[in-house]
């Protein structure tokens, strides 16, 4: 009779041990705590309360309704293709439909980079703190993980040392990671500091990731509209993808669509990737991102216009708080805070769920460069749900 090994009982015998380390979702876990509870106010995941505008959600009905619902291309419709091509042409330098993949999500174009780029034991280096997907996706890779820490700045502002992250990409680093605007903080890169950390890697062959789905959630005055981006700087074949989401400035997070901008000589083989691991975005969600491309006009200037409202809903209300530090945010959706006096972030945020039923994201979900604060996404339809969540704060604190 055939028998089990005694080393197999009670192990994990089919699961690499880079899955069996991973940890939970900090975020989901508080979510998790408050969901269901009708009198909690809900500002811990990164998306907005408000619905995908009509005219992007009639594209896919009428997409069901022609019984669209079969396989497509690899690397997406070709007219959403060529649209995502002619969009990023306009907000930065000319960018081509041959370097365009179309995503199930940006975290599916995300974890799709890091595969098409990353070996066991390669270097990556990231910059923290950061949406925990990004230091995720190299682990699961196992790659070597090193972290450059944003540090918060008096008035609660985030920012890099420039220098630091420049020292730390070696000819060793295989991939460079960098979310900006950054989730949580609100940091940005500045054109500067793009063309140093671009020069760098081609000095070293590193690969840079730009996690840049936030790029027109931004509230300064810039000639495009939006965050300065790689794209600006880049040459076609350098060593750079992009990777850009319907989520935010659309209004579009559930419909799991994004995309990527790689050199050319890349897109085949990406496409080879999707096949083997979703093969293709579905295509009545596709119609859905040619029709929001279509009303790009339309709906993002006013969704940003609704956030920096909420924005500067916010953060007043927050500063006046006593012990709290805070900084309007350059782009994103995220207030991020600290509270004096307070302790381990996950425990606080636990706590307001509980007894205050106001839900916000632990900073310590981000890395732990960033315990002791709180992220607080400000998307909200109604900002007068923001002036409760603060009178909820003080209330706690008794102040």
């Amino acid at each position: 009779m055939y028998r089990v090994a005694p080393s197999s009982v009670n192990s994990h015998p089919v699961m690499r041990q880079a899955l069996l380390n991973l940890e939970e979702s900090r975020i989901r876990e508080i979510a998790n705590a408050g969901m269901g509870r009708s009198d909690v106010l809900a500002f811990w995941f990164g998306e907005s309360d408000e619905g995908t505008p009509d005219v992007v959600r009639q594209a896919a009905a009428d997409s069901l309704l022609r019984g669209e619902t079969f396989y497509t291309h690899n690397l997406g419709l070709p007219e959403l293709r060529e649209g995502l091509a002619a969009y990023v042409s306009q907000l930065h330098r000319p960018v081509g439909a041959d370097r365009i993949a179309v995503t199930s999500g940006g975290v599916n174009a995300l974890m799709l980079a890091v595969q098409a780029l990353v070996d066991p034991g390669d270097e990556v280096v990231a910059v923290t703190p950061v949406w925990p997907n990004l230091t995720a996706q190299p682990r699961i890779m196992g790659a070597n993980l090193r972290c450059v820490s944003l540090r918060p700045q008096v008035g609660g502002a985030w920012g890099l040392d420039l220098q630091e992250l420049l020292a730390a990409i070696t000819p060793r680093t295989r991939l460079l990671v960098v979310n900006a605007p950054n989730n949580p903080t609100g940091w940005t890169l500045s054109v500067d500091e793009q063309r140093a950390i671009l020069a760098r890697c081609r000095e070293t062959g590193t690969w840079i990731l730009a996690d840049e789905v936030y790029e027109r959630l931004y509230y300064e005055a810039t000639p495009n509209g939006c965050a300065p981006s790689f794209l600006d700087l880049a040459e076609p074949e350098d060593r750079l993808v992009v990777v850009y989401s319907f989520s935010k400035s659309f209004l579009m997070t559930g419909w799991r669509l994004g995309w990527l901008v790689m050199p050319p000589s890349m897109t085949l083989h990406m496409g080879k990737l999707i096949e083997f691991n979703t093969s293709c975005a579905s295509v009545f969600t596709q119609r859905a991102g040619v029709a929001a491309l279509a009303h790009a006009d339309d709906i993002t200037p006013r969704v940003v216009a609704h956030l920096k409202h909420c924005r500067d809903t916010l953060v007043p209300l927050l500063r006046a708080v006593p012990g709290v530090e805070v900084a309007a945010a350059q782009g994103g959706m995220y207030a991020f805070f600290r509270i004096a006096g307070q302790g381990d972030s996950l425990e606080v945020a636990k706590r307001l769920v509980a007894e205050a039923g106001l839900g916000l994201a632990p900073g310590n979900a981000f890395g732990p460069q960033a315990q002791g604060w709180l992220r607080w996404c400000f998307a909200s339809k109604d900002p007068e749900r923001l002036v409760q969540g603060v009178g909820r704060l003080k209330t706690w604190l008794g102040v």
